[in-house]
């Protein structure tokens, strides 16, 4: 196997964000971009040779072109064996799946998540480490410093593989197995929920169910499992073909971009349980019949009720949400005796306290919930969790969820975002926040007198890394709340997003109008933050 060195020049914007490296198509098939970002990768890791890596994404456009360069690169620095999804597709919790099971070095995954694709659209590469997860800020820092100063990258003359046969190929030094993406992550879920009480419930008609893939990577697993193994109709996974700009539409599982299976959820005749997931299978969205989970109340139900699935009999070590997500999930936490920690947005945070044994079940308001199964969020994770939970309970989703506030309260939850911000009027809006947080504790705002104002903070408790300007929270004596974030999972311009949260322990006042409850909060947010001044945008593009 003939190996080249060839000749190449830093780019200047290859620092990964949460998620690793997201860019339009058009920059990462610019001579040598995706290269330089590869190989860094590997001088930074330095340690790969004889290694087991991973390697697979979502499907998305430029999917397949950038795995055969990535494999004839891993061939090139030494790799041993590597695990390819067939097709070049694997979701990202399933990545994670393999990352663990057979002990590799980690792995890359080919992803923008939720971000649309196509040809003019968005993709997105990261390396996940040896515990399945996203690699540390510490890693993709060196990466992102050695992308600044590579002037050469190493790749073998190899002609392109067959990526759709499963089966290994022998080169010299490397052996690359296509493998079948979906077997390994299903026997996983069959090990954690209850197959035969799912399927008893799906073949009777006790349970129906609707699935929206959104023409991402999840149909394949959907169907595998959700149809042919437990007995869902045929036909209950829709949108199930993955497409590589999934199909036009934007895939982000929520009521505005899953609008069919919205539809058909608030319609007459709706299943059971609805449910979505996103372009990498990592995200879910919840849907009972006329009834829309939120993210937020989808963790706290989730860690109040565990101990009823087999795979979480023994109950939680501790559960932990993102800091945006709403307080509902400290509230069981508080009852079942156990911590909850508040963290950063980022998976990766989450990757921390579960290797340490610190929790067990972890969510985020961005519609990613997961466990100690994976290093990800795992969307059709979560499908399954609410199948189980509600073949176990015989009851809907809407009452599953009223119970749940009948005992805890309920904390009404909106975010709004703003998509396609100017940069600068984003962080005009986040400047003028942190010029005000000195003088807001103790004043007051009609109904809302300011508890505490702050940058948010974190210091990881188990490797003492500090993370800094996490979000501006705001937050009041009657336990209402409002957070202001710039999101960094874009590719163009900025996302503003306002979280707004309003505590109701009164069961009598617990159905009401979410937008219409946060009325006087969402204009006190606007009074605080001027986005629509400051932006010149009239209104939120996405309210979930």
């Amino acid at each position: 196997m003939q190996i080249e060195t060839r000749k190449t020049t830093p780019y200047s914007d290859q620092k990964p964000g949460t998620s690793g490296l997201r860019k339009k198509v058009k920059v990462f098939t610019q001579e040598n971009y995706l290269e330089n970002f590869v190989q860094s990768v590997f001088d930074t890791l330095g340690d790969v040779a004889g290694q087991t890596l991973v390697l697979g994404g979502d499907g998305r456009y430029f999917n397949r072109q950038a795995a055969q360069t990535i494999i004839k690169m891993a061939a090139a620095n030494g790799v041993g064996r590597l695990l390819v999804g067939q097709g070049g597709l694997l979701s990202t919790p399933a990545a994670s799946c393999l990352i663990r099971k057979y002990k590799a070095h980690g792995g890359f995954v080919l992803s923008a998540s939720h971000n649309p694709g196509g040809p003019d659209e968005d993709f997105g590469i990261k390396y996940n480490g040896i515990n399945g997860g996203p690699a540390p800020e510490s890693l993709t820092n060196a990466v992102y410093a050695r992308s600044q100063a590579i002037t050469e990258y190493k790749i073998a003359a190899i002609p392109d593989l067959d990526l759709d046969t499963l089966g290994e190929t022998a080169l010299d030094g490397i052996t690359v197995a296509v493998v079948d993406p979906v077997g390994d992550y299903a026997q996983l879920m069959e090990h954690l929920f209850d197959f035969s009480l799912i399927k008893s419930a799906l073949t009777t008609g006790a349970i129906s169910l609707c699935f929206d893939a959104m023409h991402a990577i999840t149909g394949p697993y959907a169907k595998r499992i959700l149809e042919d193994r437990l007995g869902a109709m045929p036909g209950s996974v829709i949108n199930g073909v993955p497409l590589e700009d999934f199909g036009g539409g934007h895939p982000d599982p929520n009521l505005v971009y899953a609008h069919e299976l919205a539809a058909l959820m608030y319609g007459p005749g709706a299943p059971t349980l609805g449910a979505a997931s996103d372009g990498d299978g990592d995200r879910n969205m919840i849907m009972g019949s006329k009834f829309f989970v939120t993210p937020s109340d989808s963790v706290a139900v989730m860690a109040a009720n565990a101990h009823l699935l087999p795979g979480y009999k023994s109950g939680l070590r501790g559960v932990a949400r993102s800091m945006p997500t709403s307080q509902a999930v400290d509230r069981v936490a508080a009852a079942m005796g156990i911590d909850c920690y508040e963290t950063p947005t980022g998976w990766k945070f989450f990757g921390n306290l579960l290797d340490a044994r610190k929790i067990t079940l972890c969510g985020e308001e961005s519609f990613g919930t997961g466990s100690d199964h994976v290093r990800e969020k795992d969307g059709l994770w979560a499908v399954l969790f609410w199948l189980n939970l509600v073949a176990v309970r015989k009851q809907s989703v809407a009452d599953i969820v009223k119970e749940h506030w009948k005992k805890f309260g309920r904390d009404y939850y909106s975010r709004h975002d703003y998509e396609g911000m100017d940069l600068a009027a984003g962080e005009g809006v986040m400047a003028h926040l942190r010029g005000q947080l000195p003088d807001l504790p103790g004043r007051s705002f009609g109904a809302y007198k300011v508890a505490f104002a702050d940058d948010f903070s974190y210091t990881d408790p188990v490797d003492g890394s500090v993370s800094d300007k996490q979000g501006i929270r705001i937050g009041f004596d009657n336990g209402s709340r409002m957070v202001f974030r710039l999101s960094g999972t874009g590719t163009e311009g900025a996302t503003l997003r306002i979280y707004l949260e309003r505590y109701e322990r009164d069961p009598a006042l617990h159905n009401q109008d979410t937008q219409v409850f946060l009325a006087d909060l969402i204009a006190l947010a606007e009074q605080l933050g001027g986005v629509k001044q400051r932006s010149g945008m009239v209104a939120p593009t996405v309210i979930t």
